[in-house]
């Protein structure tokens, strides 16, 4: 088993169905527009990256704890030892 973890504490929204769609619909106009496209960033100009959807979410091991500490829902539904089992899952380990 590989030991091997992420960096830097981020989550992203690249695995998503709706954002591979987004791009593969992206891709799909840059290709089949008919004009010029220019060197550089005018391939944009085609089809509007607001429609992509790529987020990134940053929480840090220190953060999620005190967010389970302030959160009376989550401590009682929750314990300590999920709330770092989750934060593993999604921020550490690839």
């Amino acid at each position: 088993m590989s030991r091997s973890y992420k960096k830097c504490p981020v989550c992203t929204d690249l695995t998503s169905p709706r954002s591979k769609w987004a791009k593969r619909q992206a891709a799909k106009a840059v290709r089949r527009h008919d004009g010029i496209i220019e060197n550089g960033r005018s391939y944009r100009k085609i089809f509007c990256s607001w429609n992509i959807c790529d987020y990134r979410f940053y929480q840090t091991k220190e953060k999620a704890i005190l967010e389970w500490e302030m959160n009376a829902r989550l401590h009682s539904r929750l314990s300590k030892e999920r709330i770092l089992r989750n934060w593993e899952k999604f921020y550490r380990r690839k």
